[in-house]
């Protein structure tokens, strides 16, 4: 849960870097939430909430997968990669995946300041 509540206080930071535990953990989080909101949609009839929740996580999810492109020493613009059917998800999901190890250009590794 503890990961989930930092992507929304780092909501609007689209700087720095950002673990696979965390995106990862941001990612379950909301998937269980749709999974709620989808089931309790169903049951009323409607189909508000899992909008309305939509629009709320759209920037800090955004912003996680941005900070997260960042610790693998990518750009955040290879999120537009999902313009590519298909194969753009499969490697973006390869990119967010993927370990980070040293230092890099957007600032130092958070795994390790963690660690201490």
């Amino acid at each position: 849960m503890q990961w989930y509540l930092k992507a929304w206080k780092n909501w609007s930071d689209f700087k720095g870097r950002a673990t696979r535990t965390e995106y990862w953990m941001f990612t379950l989080f909301n998937f269980a939430a749709y999974a709620v909101l989808g089931f309790l949609d169903f049951f009323a009839g409607l189909s508000l909430l899992d909008a309305l929740y939509s629009l709320a996580v759209l920037i800090p999810l955004l912003a996680v997968t941005v900070r997260r492109l960042h610790d693998t020493d990518r750009s955040g613009f290879w999120i537009f990669i999902l313009l590519v059917p298909f194969i753009g998800l499969i490697v973006l999901i390869v990119f967010l995946a993927q370990d980070s190890r040293t230092d890099n250009r957007y600032g130092a590794n958070p795994k390790k300041a963690a660690e201490y």
